[in-house]
């Protein structure tokens, strides 16, 4: 059978949320390098396999999926429904609620203070301090419910690593490599739970490919 096919750039926090799972997972994938700057996001062959124009996206024989999260379940539930909890109801529901808290409250707390404080000045973007300290104030309030968490068990989902946990990674690469990385210190339940991801052979392999400036300052960019 041939490999999966990943469509789209290392640096991504997207892509690195599907390519950890398919390294947590041991799949047999191959990525198909893309160049943001080349616009080919935009390109028809592109936008045939996802109208929205975004990355990643993966090809298994005749199926197409885009958006990271429905990427990183299909290929856990083939490869390691355990990643999911599969067959455990309370389980698998704590996997889904921690899922729904990256998505709905982690990541678009990240995003702001990653765009501002990493990408705006290779960009030539005046940095936004009032939207920064808005999502620093917003994280702050959040990871408290992480420590209660995470006090609690090793894990978001239990004492096992679960996808959960794997899709936290993206963000939480870049927003440690900001000047703003001592706000979860203050935390050592998720300060150790960060380690015990940064310490995975799947999480150290995806992170190779990206560098805490995206690339920019070695003009490496994609």
């Amino acid at each position: 059978m041939a490999p999966m096919k990943v469509y789209g750039w290392a640096v991504s926090p997207w892509m690195a949320r599907a390519l950890v799972c398919l390294e947590e997972a041991g799949a047999e994938y191959e990525i198909v390098p893309m160049s943001r700057c080349g616009s080919d996001h935009r390109r028809p062959e592109h936008l045939a396999r996802n109208p929205f124009g975004e990355i990643p996206i993966l090809e298994d024989g005749d199926l197409t999926l885009y958006q990271s999260r429905a990427i990183a379940r299909y290929v856990i539930r083939k490869y390691k429904p355990e990643l999911l909890k599969e067959g455990d109801l309370e389980g698998s529901a704590m996997v889904d609620v921690w899922l729904e808290v990256e998505a709905h409250h982690m990541e678009p707390t990240l995003w702001p203070i990653i765009r501002h404080c990493i990408i705006g000045p290779y960009v030539g973007r005046e940095r936004d301090q009032a939207a920064v300290d808005e999502s620093v104030a917003k994280l702050r309030a959040l990871l408290p419910v992480y420590e209660a968490r995470l006090s609690a068990c090793r894990y978001l989902a239990g004492n096992d690593v679960t996808a959960a946990d794997l899709c936290h990674f993206g963000f939480m690469r870049y927003f440690m490599a900001t000047e703003y990385a001592g706000v979860v210190d203050v935390y050592p339940h998720v300060k150790a739970w960060w380690d015990a991801l940064l310490a995975r052979p799947s999480v150290r392999k995806v992170i190779a490919g990206m560098p805490p400036d995206f690339g920019y300052a070695s003009g490496n960019i994609p």
